[in-house]
């Protein structure tokens, strides 16, 4: 498979999962946020706010508690009533539109559900939810961006051929032949990693853009994509799938006879070898979620210290560990990324290694 293939496939996927309830958080909580800020900082409904997904991407509060927000388009469909395609901002507030509304808590917390004339949920199924949120639109902006750069980086290949590299050739051809030469090659086999390695430059730079994007804490950047459970799913799912379907018999041999296992036995470590196909994807889906969402919480409580506090005294110290932590969050970001890269290698590695390599 191609890389371009690759790229649409990743961000469909992706913006498919990033629709889960999971992470989902109502525009209702951003006025929330509001009104606690006016009557008392809610530290923890503000580091959330900003975490969590949302149907509109809030930029201040004013001091009258109003609100400054860019609202995003919300796209549904409902079996009864059709497709329906207007502003999230008709269900900002609170606010009900052709009988849906945003849930605030509850099974759908966050989800958009129909509402009866008082504004209650009705308790049938929600419509589809094709909403472009924070999430989709960051990874819309960091797939823009890497087309953007990986584009303009061939291009210049196809003009200089293979003469000393410039410009975008001069940073991204050190990362790739690193990919190559550090992590597929070693893995995978010197004979079988080109295959792979449209995945691998793809899932590296995505995971990479987006890591860098979401340190950025301006619109249309700072969403927290990488640090969306759905998100890093989708991307733990890709390199199950290819794992599988890439695994030679050798591989299943040790999964379902496992040589020098007893016959008696063998019902025992099947299941355990089955368990452990699901656990490393999931295991990758966790660590980068977890460090990445990780970094954003420390970042955003240091902030609110200043306001915790009401003392501007704070503000000198709290700014420091600040960019201390923007530091550390610069290097997460490229681990992360590398991380991921290097552990999908080792599985395809592993799953697809001739019997003599055991």
């Amino acid at each position: 498979m191609k890389t371009r293939y690759l790229y649409i496939l990743l961000l469909i996927l992706g913006l498919m999962a990033s629709r889960a309830p999971a992470i989902s958080s109502g525009a209702g909580e951003e006025e929330k946020n509001s009104h606690e800020i006016q009557d008392g900082f809610d530290a923890s409904t503000f580091i959330i706010g900003h975490v969590a997904d949302s149907h509109e991407w809030h930029i201040l509060t004013k001091k009258d508690g109003t609100s400054v927000a860019i609202y995003l388009p919300v796209i549904i469909y409902d079996k009864e009533s059709g497709l329906h395609f207007f502003s999230s901002r008709k269900l900002s507030h609170g606010h009900s539109h052709f009988g849906y509304a945003i849930a605030h808590d509850g099974k759908y917390a966050g989800k958009i559900v129909r509402v009866d004339e008082e504004g209650h949920y009705d308790g049938t199924k929600p419509p589809l939810d094709f909403s472009i949120t924070k999430a989709v639109f960051g990874m819309l902006v960091a797939s823009v961006i890497l087309l953007w750069l990986m584009i303009a980086m061939a291009r210049s290949y196809k003009k200089s051929g293979t003469s000393a590299p410039k410009g975008l050739q001069g940073f991204f051809e050190p990362i790739i032949l690193f990919i190559r030469d550090d992590i597929a090659i070693p893995n995978i086999g010197e004979h079988k990693y080109g295959k792979y390695m449209p995945y691998l430059l793809t899932v590296f730079f995505f995971i990479l853009v987006n890591n860098l994007l979401g340190l950025v804490p301006i619109f249309p950047f700072g969403a927290n994509v990488t640090g969306n459970v759905n998100v890093t799913f989708v991307l733990a799912l890709f390199t199950l799938i290819i794992t599988q379907f890439s695994a030679n018999k050798s591989h299943w041999r040790h999964v379902f006879a496992a040589p020098g296992v007893p016959f008696w036995l063998l019902p025992i470590m099947i299941p355990i070898e089955v368990i452990g196909l699901f656990s490393k994807p999931f295991a990758l889906m966790i660590r980068l979620f977890a460090n990445i969402t990780a970094g954003h919480i420390i970042v955003l409580s240091l902030v609110s210290l200043i306001f915790i506090f009401k003392s501007v005294a704070v503000a000198p110290v709290s700014i420091f560990f600040v960019l201390f932590m923007y530091c550390i969050e610069l290097l997460v970001a490229f681990l992360q990324a590398y991380v991921f890269t290097l552990l999908s290698a080792l599985f395809i590695g592993m799953a697809t290694a001739d019997p003599e390599h055991h």
